[in-house]
């Protein structure tokens, strides 16, 4: 039987827990999970909360809910949406990492050429200064950190706010993971050098320079992190 949930976050753990179990093959695609009241007294919840769980699950595309049949778990590769990337990670880090890897490396690359294209002054200044947090940060973590905010930056100095949603969906799956991921940040002074010909490009304009300095730095931080 499954773990007991936690009652001071109830629907959102329930969220997380049903979800990790669907992704990690416990209630395969086509399937119907359990009736309910089997399925709450196995969680140890409410129905009242798993209906609500349910509901957030049905909107990420992951289960489908109708009356007098009951939940059927849905193919989740083709309708669901990136909100599940960091569940997917946590079920089959080994299977869904370098695949997350290669979007992040073709999208980055563009976001840097775009960018190079669309930026304002203010978004430069602040790109700029997402560099120099990462150069002045005081650890790994918090080099790590400043990173991430400069691929936000980036997603928004291209103009487009689809990038920035889609930035947000890369980061939301990667971040959890963090901690496994840092040797690219030991050194917060080398981790800015590697950062700085991707926004040279950037405030040059150069969207064809941006786009090859980018791809070069999402490589090597890919190959330190996986190495």
């Amino acid at each position: 039987m499954p773990e007991p949930i936690r009652r001071d976050t109830v629907v959102d753990a329930l969220v997380d827990r049903v979800r990790d179990d669907v992704l990690a093959g416990r209630y395969p695609p086509g399937t119907l999970l359990p009736p309910e009241r089997t399925l709450a007294a196995g969680y140890e919840v409410t129905r009242t909360s798993l209906k609500h769980a349910l509901v957030r699950l049905g909107a990420a595309g992951l289960v489908e809910t109708k009356h007098g049949v009951g939940t059927r778990v849905r193919d989740y590769t083709k309708l669901g949406g990136l909100e599940l990337l960091p569940a997917l990670l946590r079920a089959d880090p080994g299977g869904w990492a370098r695949e997350v890897f290669e979007v992040r490396r073709q999208v980055g690359a563009l976001l840097a050429a775009t960018a190079a294209r669309n930026a304002t002054a203010e978004q430069r200044e602040r790109l700029v200064a997402s560099v120099a947090a990462v150069r002045d940060a005081a650890d790994a973590d918090a080099a790590q950190l400043a990173e991430s905010r400069f691929h936000r930056e980036l997603a928004g100095a291209t103009g487009n706010r689809v990038y920035r949603f889609l930035t947000n969906a890369l980061l939301s799956a990667y971040l959890p993971m963090r901690t496994a991921l840092r040797a690219p940040f030991a050194d917060p002074v080398a981790a800015a050098d590697r950062l700085e010909p991707v926004l040279a490009a950037v405030l040059d304009g150069d969207p064809h320079a941006a786009r090859a300095a980018a791809d070069a730095y999402l490589a090597e931080t890919e190959r330190l992190m996986l190495g």
